[in-house]
């Protein structure tokens, strides 16, 4: 299978790059960089640290697309997007790891999910498909007599906020509990903000240093507190959900599929 990488001289990108080859799970095809990316015409493999493979960082997004069986993006929101187009165009699978989609880009990412298979999760490891899963059942059970806070921890480069992960999991119980998540979700507190609404779904976002990813949903009520949580600690899960994302939608039809799809962990219950 001939994979291609949108963002391939970024951390995700080396990382996918290297795992891939090292892995036998395809051919690395392409590498798609912005024009005035210092990654641009230098080897995949010697960005990646295992030597060179004969296939270059480019610019081109046609031809990489047209090269490619499928393409894994972690990139930036207004790119993938642009990216989920040339996906259409080229009938191309795609697999979207980018978070922080406004509504004008995700709906070009939903357009081109009516010509090809999109896979698109806020987050590709399996411990956090099971949190999503684990969070939905307890906040079904709970219910609205219990207070939900979610709670991400990300490195100092993350440009959005809360994260993807962060904001799968407040979906989840706002889901299970029958509710409009944008309609009861507070993104931060600051001030004299007056007392906690029955319902509501808190984010807190914390950023510093390197840290991979962490998250942790909260319930509490009166006298006890229940909190759910996962650590990530080397970007490496997330491209192998990545890549295994990718080698399961290459051959899908039509249509906007998740990581509880790639994992088969999707129920009518």
């Amino acid at each position: 299978m001939k994979i291609a990488i949108a963002g391939a001289g970024g951390r995700m990108g080396r990382t996918l790059v290297r795992m891939i080859t090292e892995g036998g799970h395809g051919t690395v095809s392409g590498g798609l960089e912005h024009p005035d990316s210092p990654a641009l015409g230098q080897d995949l493999g010697t960005l990646a640290g295992i030597g060179e493979l004969g296939v270059a960082a480019s610019a081109d997004r046609d031809a990489i697309f047209a090269e490619a069986d499928v393409v894994i993006d972690f990139t930036l929101a207004e790119a993938t997007s642009l990216n989920a187009l040339a996906a259409a165009e080229a009938g191309t699978a795609f697999v979207v790891g980018t978070t922080g989609m406004n509504p004008e880009q995700q709906a070009r990412i939903d357009e081109a999910a009516k010509t090809v298979a999109v896979m698109q999760a806020g987050n590709m490891s399996l411990g956090v498909n099971l949190l999503v899963q684990v969070t939905k059942q307890v906040a079904g059970a709970l219910g609205l007599d219990w207070d939900v806070e979610v709670v991400e921890s990300h490195h100092r480069w993350k440009v959005d906020a809360p994260s993807g992960t962060a904001l799968m999991l407040g979906k989840a119980a706002a889901e299970a509990r029958g509710q409009d998540h944008d309609a009861v979700a507070v993104g931060g507190r600051y001030g004299i903000t007056g007392e906690r609404k029955k319902g509501e779904i808190g984010y807190a976002a914390l950023r510093g240093g390197n840290v991979v990813g962490e998250h942790s949903v909260v319930f509490a009520t009166d006298n006890e507190r229940v909190t759910l949580g996962h650590i990530a600690s080397d970007r490496s899960i997330f491209a192998a959900g990545a890549i295994r994302a990718a080698l399961w939608v290459a051959d899908k039809p039509a249509g906007i599929y998740d990581m509880i799809d790639v994992l088969g962990l999707k129920s009518d219950g």
